[in-house]
C-alpha cells in the first residue's frame, strides 16, 4: 500500500479528532484530497474496503438476536420510515421536475423512485462507529438503531437479489435456514471450533475466517456476500464467547474500514452541479429525522430514547452507493449519480457526527418540546426505579461487576442491586436469582426515573466505560446526593479524573490485580509450607522458602516447630 494514503488518512483523521469529530470524517476528507491530487481508485483499496464492511457486519451479527427484529419498534419503524421516505422524496424530486429545475429535468418516474429508495437508508457503519465511540452499543437506543439498520440491510439485499441477472441458487434458501440451527441443536461444528480455539492468534484467525467463508459461500449461491457475514455472526450470537470475539475483531474492523471511507472520497471529483444536488438532499435530512422521531414515540419509546436513536440514523447510507451501483450497472441511472450519492454520504456524516457527540446536550436543550410527543403508555423498562431498601448498587454486571455483586450479596443479601444496560445479560442474571434491573446510565431518562430514599445506598462503578462512570457521578451531583462512590479504572489519567470528580475509592484494575495475585500466590505458598511442617516434612518445606541452605545463618523455631538443617 502506498504510504501516502496512510499518511493522508492519519493526518486528516488526527485533525478532525482534535476538533471533536470522529476520525471517519477525516478519512472521507482524505479520500477527496487524494482524488484532487490525482490519486486513482485501486483494486487494493476496494478489497480493503469490502473486507472492512464484511468484518463490520459480522460483528453486528455477533451482537444481534433475531427476536429483537420482531419487535414493532424495529420492523415496523424501518418499514414505515422507508415507505414514507420514498414517497416524500419522490414527491419533492418530482416537484423539481415539474417546475423545470435543470438538475432534475431528465429524470423519469422510475429513476426518481430509485434515487428515493437509495436515499432512504441510514448508514450502518456510521451508527456502529458512533455507538462504539460513546460506549452505548448495548443500550436501548443502540439496540433499536442497529435493529432498524439490519432491517434496512435486508431490504437492500432483497432489492439486489431481484435486480440480479441470475436467480439465486435453490441452495440459497437452505443457507438462510442456517439461522434456525442454534434453535434446533445446542452444539454445532462452528461453536465447537469457537470453544476449542483458545484466546490467542488461533481465535483471531477464526474470527477472520468465519465471516470471509460465509461471504464467499453466500456469493457463490447468488446471494449478497455481506448477508453471509451477518448470518455467520447471528449463528454465533448466542455463544458465551461471542462478546469476546466481537472485541477481538474490533481493531481489525476499524483498520480495514479506513479503506471504505477512502474509497468514497476517491470515487471522483464532483462538479458544482453535483455538489449542489448533494447539498439539496443533505438539507432534506431533517425530514428523515422528524419521521424517525414521530414513529418511535408513537411506539411507546421515551422521547430521549427516540431522539438519540434518530440522531444515530440521521445520515445517508453506504448502501445507497451499493443500490446506486446496481442501478448504474443496469443502465437505470446515469453514472454521475454514484458521485452524488457519495457526496450525500460525506456531507451528512459531517453534519451528523457533531450532533451525535453532543446528543445529550442537544436533548437537554430541546427536552421540554420533545416530551410533548412522548406516549402516555410506556414500555416496562421505562417504569420508575425505587432505591428504597438497597445498601449497595453496582453499575455494570460484567465479569468484574458480577464478582463484586456476589461478594456484596454475602454481606447484605438481597439489599444489593445490580444494573446493566444489556437486556440479554439481565435476563440471564434474573434466572440465576440475582436482584438486577436493566438501566442505561448514559440515558438522562434513567436518572429521571430514580426515586431515592432518605438513606441512599453506596455506589460501585464496575463498567468497562470511563465515560459511563463520569456520567454517573455527574448525575449523582445533579441529584444532590452525597453518596459513597467507588469505581474501577484502567489508566492513571482516568483515576485522577474520578478522584477529582469526588469518587471516594478508585481501584486501579491492572495494578490491583497484580497486587492481589502476588498476595494470593504468597498466601498459597505459605499455606503449603505450614501443611508440610504439620506433616513433618521440615527439610522440604524449609528448602521451598530459601534458595540455599548455606545462606541460613540462624536456626531456630520455624512455625513453632524446632528445626535443624541437614548436613
Amino acid at each position: 500500500m502506498d504510504p501516502v494514503w496512510l499518511l493522508c488518512a492519519f493526518g486528516f483523521g488526527y485533525l478532525v479528532k482534535r476538533i471533536g469529530l470522529p476520525p471517519l470524517v477525516g478519512f472521507l476528507a482524505a479520500g477527496f484530497v487524494l482524488k484532487y491530487f490525482g490519486v486513482e481508485q485501486s483494486a487494493l483499496i476496494d478489497e480493503i474496503a469490502n473486507f472492512g464492511v464484511i468484518l463490520l457486519l459480522f460483528t453486528i451479527g455477533l451482537k444481534l438476536e433475531l427476536k429483537q427484529l420482531l419487535k414493532p419498534q424495529i420492523w415496523l419503524t424501518s418499514s414505515l420510515h422507508m415507505a414514507i421516505t420514498i414517497v416524500l422524496l419522490s414527491l419533492i424530486i418530482w416537484s423539481g421536475v415539474t417546475v423545470g429545475l435543470a438538475v432534475f429535468s431528465d429524470l423519469t418516474i422510475e429513476q426518481i423512485l430509485l434515487i428515493s429508495f437509495a436515499l432512504s437508508f441510514s448508514s450502518t457503519i456510521f451508527a456502529v462507529k458512533i455507538l462504539e465511540e460513546t460506549g452505548t452499543s448495548t443500550s436501548t437506543h443502540g439496540r433499536i438503531a442497529i435493529g432498524i439498520l439490519i432491517m434496512q440491510d435486508i431490504f437492500a439485499v432483497l432489492f439486489l437479489t431481484m435486480t440480479s441477472d441470475e436467480a439465486p441458487s435453490p441452495w440459497a434458501f437452505a443457507l438462510l435456514l442456517l439461522l434456525l440451527i442454534p434453535w434446533l441443536i445446542k452444539k454445532t461444528p462452528l461453536t465447537k471450533l469457537l470453544d476449542d480455539s483458545g484466546h490467542g492468534e488461533l481465535f483471531l484467525l477464526l474470527g477472520i475466517l468465519i465471516p470471509t467463508a460465509g461471504a464467499a459461500l453466500f456469493s457463490e449461491m447468488g446471494l449478497k456476500a455481506d448477508l453471509g457475514a451477518v448470518v455467520m455472526g447471528v449463528l454465533l450470537s448466542g455463544h458465551q464467547r461471542s462478546g469476546e470475539m466481537a472485541k477481538a475483531m474490533m481493531s481489525f474492523k476499524d483498520l480495514f474500514l479506513i479503506g471504505f471511507f477512502l474509497s468514497i472520497g476517491l470515487s471522483g471529483i464532483p462538479s458544482w452541479q453535483e455538489v449542489t444536488i448533494a447539498i439539496f438532499f443533505s438539507m432534506l435530512l431533517p425530514l428523515k429525522m422528524i419521521l424517525f422521531f414521530l414513529i418511535l414515540t408513537r411506539l411507546k419509546l421515551r422521547a430521549r430514547t427516540s431522539f438519540i436513536t434518530t440522531l444515530n440514523l440521521s445520515n445517508y447510507s453506504e448502501f445507497g452507493l451499493i443500490v446506486g451501483a446496481a442501478a448504474v450497472a443496469k443502465g437505470w441511472l446515469p453514472p454521475h449519480w454514484m458521485l452524488i450519492f457519495a457526496l450525500c454520504i460525506a456531507f451528512t456524516f459531517i453534519l451528523a457526527a457533531p450532533m451525535n457527540m453532543a446528543a445529550d446536550r442537544i436533548y437537554a436543550f430541546l427536552q421540554r418540546k420533545l416530551l410533548r410527543f412522548e406516549s402516555v403508555e410506556r414500555l416496562p423498562e421505562d417504569e420508575t426505579i425505587e432505591f428504597l431498601k438497597e445498601e449497595v448498587v453496582v453499575f455494570g454486571m460484567g465479569r468484574t461487576g458480577n464478582q463484586v455483586y456476589e461478594v456484596m450479596e454475602k454481606k447484605y443479601g438481597k439489599k444489593v442491586l445490580g444494573i446493566d444496560q444489556n437486556h440479554e445479560k439481565i435476563d440471564e442474571l434474573v434466572l440465576e436469582g440475582k436482584n438486577v434491573i436493566q438501566g442505561d446510565a448514559m440515558d438522562l431518562n434513567f436518572w429521571q426515573r430514580i426515586n431515592l430514599s432518605d438513606d441512599p445506598p453506596s455506589i460501585i462503578l464496575a463498567t468497562s466505560s470511563h465515560i459511563t462512570h463520569m456520567q454517573v457521578i455527574e448525575q449523582l451531583n445533579i441529584l444532590h446526593c452525597d453518596l459513597a462512590v467507588a469505581a474501577i479504572s484502567r489508566y492513571e489519567d482516568e483515576m485522577i479524573q474520578l478522584q477529582e470528580a469526588g469518587v471516594y475509592v478508585v481501584f486501579m484494575q491492572y495494578v490491583e490485580a497484580g497486587s492481589g495475585f502476588a498476595e494470593h500466590a504468597f498466601n498459597s505458598i505459605y499455606n503449603i509450607f505450614l501443611e508440610e511442617l504439620t506433616a513433618g516434612a521440615h527439610q522440604k518445606a524449609y528448602r521451598k522458602l530459601v534458595k540455599n541452605d548455606s545462606q541460613v545463618e540462624h536456626c531456630g523455631n520455624v512455625g513453632g516447630v524446632p528445626f535443624v538443617p541437614e548436613n
